[in-house]
């Protein structure tokens, strides 16, 4: 499946701004976890860890090699997923320490410190 990147510089300024907090709508034991960005405003974005491959890829070689990338240089892969921001990640699914970490990604994406991102989990599946 092929994801559209998107550019951090063409996301709302307020992320860059001010406090920011993601929220997880459901919990992290899934490739994908859908999330809100809540700030100045609010905008959906989740995460979505691009190496699950059953039952069917979650993203096609391309993608899954720029997020390799991206991650190496200490970077996350943005881009949409169901017509929603995602936040790409190498791996098949999410750990609390990773949320923080790919979240953290975010906030320098947009030239903001991770000092103003806080993340909100969820328990359960």
């Amino acid at each position: 499946m092929t994801h559209p990147e998107v550019d951090p510089f063409d996301l709302p300024e307020w992320l860059g701004e001010g406090d920011v907090t993601w929220v997880a709508e459901s919990g992290l034991r899934s490739h994908h976890v859908r999330g809100v960005l809540r700030g100045a405003g609010e905008i959906p974005c989740d995460l979505l860890a691009v190496d699950e491959a059953y039952p069917v890829p979650v993203a096609d070689d391309a993608t899954r090699l720029r997020t390799h990338q991206a991650w190496r240089h200490g970077q996350v892969q943005l881009a949409t997923h169901e017509g929603r921001l995602a936040l790409l990640t190498p791996g098949r699914e999410f750990t609390a320490e990773g949320v923080l970490g790919v979240v953290g990604r975010l906030a320098k994406a947009v030239g903001a410190s991770p000092d103003h991102y806080a993340v909100r989990l969820r328990l359960g599946a």
